[in-house]
């Protein structure tokens, strides 16, 4: 197994929408992103706090779901490193160019399908004039309007096989295993994962339906409990759709707010900061049948389309 820390962050994640101009108008309106550029049928977008150019890419596609998550290696000799180890595996497609103001990219799939994108050069983001915050050792100004996320919290992937794909992020990439669902025949429903000091950055979750390469969700940090609530009342106003919450999870003690954005794909909103895996020799949390059966971690049930609901749709086998 790899060192820990050889990936240094989740980085920028493409999402494919449908409805493209609707789905950049929640990004900013709703969510208060910054758009910064486009090429072809993509928009770039930006959380005020990320020091890179691109926190989401917005791609107008046929049906929604999530395209290139990107990551970034700890330095050029780990980039090297993980490639190497990526290559052993055969799943690895190749160099290609990296978005606006990243550089060479390794392409390669996990084994669900998802695909990745592994580099380390990167520009930094230089705000214009009318962005340059006040403090300076923040990226950008504090927006003004909408939730205001602060960054890319992580990403949840929905898989065939869990395991497999636990297994391809620890043994290839150094990802340190935090908390899974472990069902009563010993089948593993979920696994959260972590590239960081966080307590998860990439998580898999069992596809009901069989079908490989779909997303369950994306995340975004606000700084408090109270932005989650805050988020609820805007997108109250907005006519945003709220699927569950706000309410606190059993696993990891994430405070959420679950949404849809327009295109079909569903957001978090989280707070979950706070709570940090610092142990180097960290042992999986196990959560049983029965305690999943418990609900949140106030009592609240997990509604059913948190089962059901993924991107891009498909239809469930009866």
């Amino acid at each position: 197994m790899p060192p820990l820390h050889e990936i240094a962050h989740l980085a920028h994640v493409e999402l494919r929408t449908p409805v493209l101009d609707e789905s950049v108008e929640f990004f900013t309106r709703y969510l208060g992103l910054t758009e910064n550029g486009s090429a072809g049928d993509s928009v770039f977008l930006r959380a005020w706090d990320d020091y890179e150019q691109i926190t989401i890419k917005l791609t107008g596609h046929a049906t929604s779901g999530v395209g290139r998550t990107n990551l970034r290696a700890a330095s050029p000799e780990a980039l090297q490193r993980r490639v190497k180890e990526l290559e052993a595996t055969g799943r690895g497609i190749g160099w290609a160019d990296g978005d606006p103001g990243y550089g060479q990219t390794y392409v390669f799939t996990d084994p669900d399908g998802h695909e990745f994108g592994l580099y380390y050069e990167s520009e930094w983001y230089t705000p214009p004039a009318e962005l340059a915050p006040s403090l300076k050792n923040q990226a950008q100004a504090y927006p003004s309007h909408g939730v205001a996320v602060r960054r890319l919290d992580h990403i949840n992937y929905l898989g065939v096989e869990p395991v497999v794909n636990r297994d391809f992020l620890r043994d290839t990439l150094g990802a340190l295993v935090t908390e899974q669902i472990v069902l009563n025949d010993g089948t593993v429903a979920g696994s959260w994962t972590t590239f960081t000091n966080k307590g998860y950055d990439a998580v898999y979750t069992r596809d009901r339906t069989g079908t490989p390469g779909r997303l369950h969700h994306i995340a975004f940090a606000v700084d408090t409990r109270d932005g989650i609530l805050r988020a609820a009342d805007i997108a109250l106003e907005q006519g945003v759709h709220i699927e569950t919450g706000p309410h606190k999870h059993a696993i990891q003690q994430t405070f959420f707010l679950y949404v849809y954005e327009p295109g079909g794909n569903r957001i978090e909103l989280c707070n979950a900061g706070a709570r940090l895996v610092l142990a180097p020799d960290w042992q999986p949390v196990n959560w049983s049948e029965a305690e999943r059966a418990k609900g949140q971690a106030w009592g609240l049930k997990t509604i059913e389309s948190f089962h059901t609901h993924g991107t891009p749709p498909v239809e469930e086998a009866s």
